[in-house]
């Protein structure tokens, strides 16, 4: 038993811990999550399920099924990616866990939230990678700067510890601000984030031919990670596939402000 095991009994009765979503305090075998959501709040998390769309996951009514399994959304405009694994459907408990990482610096929350995230990337079904690079949708420098930390980066690097795969938090950059995507459409984030991001010089050759793993923490209509798996696709990448922890179901777009695309 290590010293941080023997010492957690005390650490917990002295600071008990609290659940990320709903902020009441947890012991024990109250937790779920590696120890980090409340029983109840865990009942609550919205995982992706079946049926769905083959191609990005959004939830699919019996009435939109179809043999090929693909959202009209798909079915009309055909994805760049290779498939989108994504841990929860976001929801109220999702929401609150997002917020905490993104907007309150709960920086503890990212490895739980990491780890989970691969667990439900084998749950998707979407083929064995050959070796892929983890890295995480970049921001732009002046938003790094303000935060302090990019929040992709910090669930790439735990998801791609427990997956045992390559870690590249820069090979991705933003060449350019853009603008607020609350309140456009799908074209207009489109247009708004085409050219935006770029690999970096240093790291093209090594993605040329390779699988990658493109990490995100909550996708909507898929703008930005649309432009990086452009970007990553024009450097040569083999195969890129999409791991978020949330998914944002079509009909709860647009999504609310407060866990917006990063405008830049």
């Amino acid at each position: 038993m290590s010293i941080r095991q023997a010492l957690a009994p005390l650490v917990d009765f002295a600071f008990p811990p609290r659940c990320p979503s709903c902020g009441e305090g947890v012991m024990g075998s109250d937790t779920r999550w590696d120890e980090g959501l409340c029983g109840a709040c865990w009942g609550r998390l919205q995982l992706p399920g079946q049926p769905s769309c083959q191609s990005c996951q959004i939830p699919l009514a019996s009435d939109e099924l179809t043999a090929e399994r693909i959202c009209r959304f798909c079915a009309l405009d055909a994805p760049l990616h290779d498939g989108i694994a994504a841990a929860t459907i976001y929801g109220p408990v999702s929401r609150e866990i997002l917020l905490a990482l993104k907007h309150a610096g709960r920086f503890a929350l990212a490895g739980p939230m990491g780890r989970f995230m691969a667990l439900r990337f084998a749950a998707a079904g979407l083929g064995k990678l050959a070796d892929p690079l983890v890295m995480p949708v970049p921001l732009h420098p002046t938003r790094l700067w303000k935060r302090g930390y990019n929040q992709s980066a910090l669930l790439g690097k735990a998801f791609a510890r427990q997956q045992g795969w390559a870690f590249t938090p820069d090979a991705l950059r933003r060449i350019r601000r853009t603008p607020s995507l609350d309140g456009l459409d799908r074209q207009e984030r489109r247009d708004a984030l085409s050219g935006a991001i770029r690999t970096r010089d240093a790291v093209t050759a090594s993605i040329a031919g390779r699988d990658v793993v493109l990490v995100d923490d909550v996708m909507t209509s898929g703008a930005t990670s649309g432009a990086c798996v452009a970007a990553l696709k024009q450097a040569g990448a083999r195969r890129v596939v999409i791991a978020c922890y949330a998914r944002v179901a079509p009909a709860a777009e647009p999504k609310p402000a407060f866990i917006d695309d990063d405008p830049e």
